[in-house]
């Protein structure tokens, strides 16, 4: 069974206050996504093979290491996953990026791949899945068969906050991906939004509702 990660750093759990706040504008909302997204993703990289290098530094040469292989690649669940980008694009600057757009079919309730665009190297790749909101788990694990079906191999999933029941989704389906969230909460409600959660991280960060 894959391995769930608590993230509970004090920058990151005073951040996150404000981000659950109702009266947090859009504005401080995408900023404060933006640094605890950074904050978690040096907990997420711990494990990140390397590999040994020499540089020469001003006084000499000097033995070190580096990330190893092809680097990481940040792949964005449609579309809350984008404010999650940034901050980790500031830790790893050199990180591809893919996108995941999945909509829920009204009959099946299942989840409905719209798009995919993904680097072209991802077996290569150490990925990182992002969702500021892991409720159902549904577009989670589809997204991550979607990365396996084009080659992925090394994923990890890094969430905001997460439902008991979206991780036992992602663990059922993806006993090989890590979970990397800032809080569990208690439960979904009859809507499917996680209790007390945040909202929509979607309308949030981009002001729609």
């Amino acid at each position: 069974m894959s391995r769930v990660c608590l993230i509970d750093h004090p920058l990151v759990q005073h951040k996150l206050t404000y981000i659950r706040d109702k009266n947090t504008n859009s504005k401080e909302f995408r900023e404060l996504v933006d640094e605890v997204a950074l904050l978690m993703a040096y907990e997420v990289t711990r494990n990140l093979r390397l590999e040994d290098t020499m540089v020469e530094t001003p006084i000499g040469p000097c033995p070190t290491r580096i990330i190893s292989g092809q680097d990481v690649g940040v792949i964005a669940i449609l579309r809350a996953g984008l404010g999650m980008i940034g901050g980790i694009l500031k830790l790893i600057p050199n990180a591809k990026v893919g996108h995941i757009g999945l909509y829920r079919d009204p009959e099946t309730l299942q989840p409905v791949e719209y798009y995919c665009k993904l680097p072209a190297d991802i077996a290569q790749r150490e990925l990182i899945v992002v969702d500021p909101m892991l409720a159902t788990g549904g577009s989670a694990a589809a997204g991550i068969q979607a990365i396996k079906d084009r080659g992925g191999r090394r994923i990890r999933l890094m969430c905001l906050i997460a439902a008991p029941e979206g991780i036992q989704t992602v663990q059922e389906r993806h006993p090989d991906v890590d979970i990397y969230v800032a809080a569990i909460d208690e439960c979904l409600n009859s809507q499917g939004y996680i209790v007390p959660g945040l909202g929509d991280a979607g309308d949030r960060l981009f002001g729609t509702k």
